[in-house]
């Protein structure tokens, strides 16, 4: 065994650049092309290749082949631990007929393949995929022998990976709970890695579900976190991030704050997706206009907009203090009440009068 590639396997644990070069030297020991390594729920979340195999990875998943034909749901249902070679379980014909072989790979003069599916403890799945240009033949059972040595040491590597996201999830929870914040840690699919004592007492705002899911009581506060999570990867200005939850039996407002973690665009196991925080409502008081755009991702006119609201002016006191037409006023409003997920400017009045933080019990 090539003592070397087990360490650069381990090494791509902390150092996901690393994982290409290792993904090339598996193709290497196997007579392949090269090598791709997908993270899978129910579609693919993350992926990686070394060079040569890299664009017709990046179209497999762009496109979705990956889960067109029977392909990936056979390699899953064999539950074998080691590397399969694609004519262990289908015959020739049946893999002319199998769309990722007829339409992707054949065509670029690739058809042979092997691979294994390596579960992974946070319920996805990590399967690496070797290709094999036509005119070679099927890969042998010696070439996944070889590969087989090293399996072992890819599913400890994968292991680590996952844990070390959940640690971070939990550092990132508690640093959190430290400044008196309520807060927690969710996924990509909105699945909740790590909470802080603190919102894990919120019974009032924080609802629990099943499948470690979470959700917030307030039905229009729910929504927008759903809308949140969903859009994490987009720009800011296309989601809203900061916006009302209240309790809908004290009738009393908290802010919740969608805050996305931005890690190494390559970590393939990346999990830690956006922390969901919550900041009170204290006593009747105009916010700063700093506090006010911050919070609600506003523009600088927007939240003079708003803060102005919340000191009692109307629309047109707004409009003449500013020297501006109502309808520029007015556009400002409609600008606020979207992203504070309000419908009235009274809501809006109600939520930023008072908006400062104050310390948590516990």
């Amino acid at each position: 065994m090539d003592a070397q590639l087990v360490d650069r396997i381990y090494e791509s644990c902390f150092s996901p650049e690393a994982w290409p070069g290792v993904l090339d030297e598996m193709g290497r020991i196997a007579g392949a092309s090269g090598c791709s390594l997908f993270v899978s729920g129910k579609d693919v979340l993350h992926w990686v290749a070394s060079p040569e195999p890299r664009a017709r990875a990046e179209k497999m998943v762009r496109e979705g082949w990956l889960w067109r034909g029977t392909v990936m749901a056979r390699l899953f249902a064999q539950r074998h631990a080691g590397f399969l070679i694609d004519i262990d379980f289908f015959t020739p014909e049946e893999l002319e007929r199998e769309p990722i072989y007829q339409d992707v790979w054949r065509p670029q003069g690739v058809g042979w393949g092997m691979a294994t599916a390596i579960p992974i403890p946070t319920g996805e799945n990590a399967t690496f995929v070797l290709s094999r240009r036509t005119e070679f033949g099927p890969f042998d059972r010696a070439s996944a022998a070889r590969l087989d040595e090293f399996r072992p040491h890819l599913a400890r590597s994968v292991l680590i990976s996952a844990r070390l996201q959940l640690e971070r999830a939990r550092v990132a929870g508690e640093a959190l709970a430290a400044l008196g914040v309520p807060a927690l840690v969710v996924d990509e699919r909105g699945t909740v890695l790590f909470a802080n004592k603190l919102i894990e007492s919120m019974t009032g705002h924080v609802v629990w579900r099943a499948f470690g899911r979470v959700s917030l009581k307030d039905k229009a506060a729910d929504r927008l976190l759903r809308d949140a999570i969903a859009m994490i990867d987009s720009e800011p200005a296309r989601s809203v991030r900061s916006f009302p939850a209240r309790d809908p039996e004290a009738e009393t407002a908290m802010v919740a704050h969608i805050i996305p973690i931005r890690l190494s665009a390559r970590d393939i196991f990346l999990r830690c997706a956006a922390v969901l925080a919550m900041t009170p409502v204290a006593a009747p008081k105009a916010p700063p206009v700093e506090l006010v755009q911050s919070l609600f991702d506003l523009t600088p006119t927007e939240a003079r907009v708003a803060r102005s609201l919340a000191s009692g002016k109307t629309v047109e006191d707004i409009a003449s203090d500013g020297g501006v037409s109502l309808n520029t006023v007015r556009t400002h409003v409609r600008g606020v009440l979207a992203k504070t997920g309000c419908d009235r400017q009274a809501e809006v009045v109600a939520l930023l009068s008072g908006l400062t933080p104050r310390p948590i019990a516990g």
